[in-house]
């Protein structure tokens, strides 16, 4: 039976080790997420010179796909958003990759492909969709790094249906959260401290999930995280 083809954006990394240069990569933890749920990842090469995006390019691309997962990574530039200056704490902006994974999403949108948005690609969904971002939670007691918090999921939404659950245990890593959601966009998931952790997007005609934090960190030992990638997977092999 073939599995469904999930596309995956890389992520830019200045070393890799093991190949002796820079490389684009992809978590082998969401990959593996992805596999267990009976997708077939494949990484997507970032293409856009000079920090703009060909959309008839990327459409093009993406349509030999049945899914689409936006996975974390470092900070979107601020301005992509809105906002004239940039926090002392935004890292690892790059430019070509903030084209490139927005105009993913919005043509993802736009053909109602299945999506996924993990962490920086929630921010990313939220600022395609005309939404905004607070830069910096605050610091060290305030962020959301390297802990794992509960998060009260909305009953009945999208996200509470695929966990099967209206609480998860959410393994996070993000100093930055949505300001003020993109157009349409629903939010259906929030931290004991009010950050919101999920969006969905009701109008979309495929499967839309964007969660603020990391289910592939747990997905391996917790089936309700493995079953975000499930729904995205099920999802894709019925288009």
């Amino acid at each position: 039976m073939r599995r469904p083809l999930i596309a995956i954006p890389a992520r830019f990394s200045a070393t890799t080790s093991a190949l002796r240069y820079a490389a684009e990569v992809n978590a082998r933890a969401l990959i593996e997420a992805v596999w267990r749920a009976g997708g077939e990842p494949a990484t997507l090469h970032p293409h856009a010179p000079g920090g703009t995006a060909d959309p008839a390019e990327v459409a093009s691309r993406l349509a030999r796909f049945d899914g689409l997962l936006l996975p974390g990574g470092g900070d979107l530039a601020p301005h992509r958003y809105g906002a004239t200056h940039a926090h002392e704490a935004v890292y690892d902006v790059d430019d070509e990759q903030d084209a490139f994974d927005l105009e993913l999403a919005r043509q993802a949108l736009a053909s109602g492909l299945p999506l996924l948005a993990i962490c920086r690609g929630l921010q990313v969904v939220n600022t395609a969709l005309g939404g905004t971002l607070h830069q910096d939670m605050g610091g060290p007691d305030r962020e959301h790094r390297h802990v794992r918090h509960p998060v009260a999921l909305t009953p009945g939404s999208a996200l509470a249906r695929a966990t099967r659950t209206d609480k998860v245990e959410a393994s996070c890593y993000h100093h930055q959260h949505v300001d003020r959601p993109g157009e349409g966009l629903h939010i259906t998931a929030r931290a004991a401290d009010g950050t919101i952790e999920a969006l969905e997007l009701p109008t979309h005609d495929g499967l839309f999930l964007a969660v603020q934090w990391h289910p592939e960190d747990t997905a391996h030992e917790d089936p309700v995280q493995q079953r975000v990638f499930g729904a995205l997977v099920e999802a894709s092999a019925r288009r």
